[in-house]
């Protein structure tokens, strides 16, 4: 009995350590070792222009040319044909616990929360897990950055920007520690009792309470000196007084937002709105303050009975012609692979199609504060680019075929892609 237990517990333990290696991400790229030329395709700048029958190429990680085609010399590349194809900038995924969490029903495999209200000093950078089967699947899609953030309570912690082809957390950050995250304290909330909202008792006692901590960080960022007691929860807040972070405020409602720029202006913040749902309604607040939106998923439902039904799907044209800048967001990890239909279907109720282009590329670069590197086709930035059969923002002819991250082929294969081709061998054969 013992011997048959020994057994079974042998080959239980085999099989948990086999698992993981059948599903192991893709091996990471190496660096660029040849020049490599992208000719022939319609070439989508992510600066609201586009190039047709164009010649995209890089060297060393960096974009050298980008130029309509007409015969130039390219022997010296490895060439790319793609007439009749479509080129890209690398989609960027803000917001996103990506890399963070695994499985939702699993709380094992999340690490994206801590325990308290106040954790500024918590940086989802060092939980990034290069190993995750999700991304794969994110990336197969175009998506080739990511902003990674906790969220928990009030002041969630730090995001980092990463690239998402690495081998550790240390060589996919792009930019570290780029802000904090705080979740805005509801004027109203969702109550059990009459299932409908209610006005938040606690909301003006939360709103000081953050103002408190507000102040206490600046005097202890402004007064800081040698042997001074490190306090790391203050620590981590000063970036946001010195403009080298940014305060990322999770809000929607008007009043909320309002009540934002009012605590940014008062601690000198630069402040990015994310969710804004109702943003569309504050725009001139917004330009005059000089305050980006991350804009929340607009696949969704507008949040007022009496709004215009299709409202979060006009959301994106209504800033663009305002002239507020903003970026398309999503939600949680994995649904940032539909991050292109989203743009995709902005672009059907109204938004000039460069310029959803640009709401995922380099709109996004430029709030996160990476533009002057990625978010765009443009001579002496990294090569973070793809090539798709069709229109990538349309779900019926998206095919991305080729992707880079500074220069280097990353594979583009995935869990679900090896899925697919099984069961499709497996049908093909009952055919037979």
């Amino acid at each position: 009995m013992m011997k048959n237990t020994l057994k079974y517990i042998s080959i239980l333990c085999l099989s948990v350590l086999a698992w993981p290696l059948a599903a192991q991400a893709p091996v990471p790229a190496p660096a660029q070792s040849q020049p490599i030329a992208i000719v022939g395709a319609t070439a989508h700048l992510g600066t609201g222009q586009a190039i047709e029958n164009s010649l995209i190429a890089f060297e060393n990680g960096k974009i050298t040319v980008v130029a309509p085609f007409s015969g130039q010399d390219i022997s010296k590349y490895k060439v790319i044909q793609a007439q009749g194809k479509h080129v890209y900038p690398g989609f960027i995924a803000p917001d996103t616990n990506l890399g963070l969490i695994e499985i939702g029903q699993t709380p094992a495999t999340q690490d994206y929360a801590e325990i308290g209200d106040i954790n500024p000093n918590v940086r989802a950078l060092i939980a990034y897990n290069t190993d995750s089967q999700v991304t794969p699947t994110v990336r197969g899609m175009g998506v080739l950055i990511a902003q990674i953030v906790p969220s928990s309570g009030v002041l969630s912690g730090q995001s980092s920007v990463v690239q998402l082809d690495a081998w550790n957390w240390e060589d996919a950050a792009y930019l570290a520690d780029d802000g904090v995250h705080v979740s805005f304290p509801n004027r109203q909330r969702f109550s059990f009792a009459t299932f409908g909202l209610d006005d938040n008792p606690q909301y003006d006692e939360q709103i000081k309470s953050l103002k408190d901590f507000l102040s206490d960080a600046k005097s202890y960022c402004g007064n800081k000196s040698a042997g001074k007691e490190i306090n790391l929860k203050l620590e981590a807040m000063c970036g946001l007084f010195d403009g080298s972070k940014r305060f990322f405020v999770h809000a929607n409602s008007a009043q909320d937002m309002t009540q934002a720029i009012l605590m940014a202006k008062e601690y000198g913040m630069k402040l990015v709105i994310v969710g804004g749902a109702d943003a569309w309604m504050m725009t001139e607040q917004l330009k005059t303050n000089n305050v980006a939106v991350i804009l929340g998923s607009t696949q969704a439902l507008p949040g007022r009975i009496d709004d215009d039904v299709d409202l979060p799907f006009k959301a994106p044209r209504l800033l663009h012609e305002a002239g507020v800048t903003y970026c398309l967001g999503h939600e949680g990890y994995w649904q940032y692979r539909n991050l292109s239909f989203q743009a995709g279907q902005a672009v059907g109720f109204g938004l000039p199609y460069e310029e959803a282009v640009a709401a995922i590329t380099l709109n996004t670069a430029k709030i996160l504060g990476i533009a002057d590197r990625a978010g765009s086709l443009e001579v002496g930035k990294d090569a973070i680019l793809f090539v798709s059969d069709g229109d990538a923002l349309d779900s019926r002819s998206d095919m991305v075929t080729h992707a880079f991250i500074q220069g280097r082929e990353i594979d583009l294969n995935n869990k679900q892609k090896v899925l697919y081709e099984k069961f499709k061998e497996k049908y093909a054969r009952m055919k037979k």
